[in-house]
């Protein structure tokens, strides 16, 4: 399994260079958003998102079910490259979702993603460079996310980090 994780913070370029990795590869694309346009300025996030992205990739919307959806694009041929943007919108997802949701469809994606044929981008905030939040809920995202991160880092290939538009390797070719 081809999987390549770009971590970043926000505005660090990683979602870009996820996508010009997979633009690259010359696959078919699915691009898998975990965003919900909960009001006006998160709408316009994801417009722009989209204005950015070729028009001949896919597109499924998941905030939740990322095992499932992985598994049902492996059936698919040709086999897409699935990129899936981002674990942190996605963790925050499954908190408010509840802690058997979250634990459920955490294992799920990463059983799931063990077992993908194909490539698979997966592009996630780095937390751990941050400020602990002050309150427990902020907390625990900064947790399950980080915890996430390693989990994702040690599956994939290869790890990226962008910042300011600038890459690090730091796992992989």
């Amino acid at each position: 399994m081809p999987c390549s994780l770009i971590l970043g913070g926000i505005r660090s370029g990683k979602s870009a260079l996820a996508e010009k990795r997979v633009t690259e590869l010359g696959e078919p694309v699915v691009y898998v958003a975990t965003a919900t346009a909960g009001d006006g300025e998160m709408s316009d996030r994801i417009r722009r998102h989209r204005l950015r992205r070729p028009a001949g990739w896919g597109l499924v919307e998941e905030p939740l079910h990322l095992g499932a959806l992985l598994n049902r694009q492996a059936r698919l041929s040709p086999l897409p490259c699935v990129l899936i943007d981002c674990m942190s919108l996605w963790v925050s997802n499954l908190l408010h979702a509840g802690d058997a949701t979250f634990v459920r469809e955490r294992d799920s994606f990463l059983a799931a993603l063990g077992q993908y044929p194909g490539n698979v981008v997966v592009v996630s905030n780095e937390v751990g460079l941050g400020i602990i939040g002050m309150d427990p809920l902020t907390r625990r995202f900064a947790d399950e996310l980080g915890w996430l991160n390693q989990s994702l880092a040690e599956k994939c290939d290869t790890v990226l980090l962008s910042v300011a538009g600038l890459t690090q390797t730091l796992k992989g070719a």
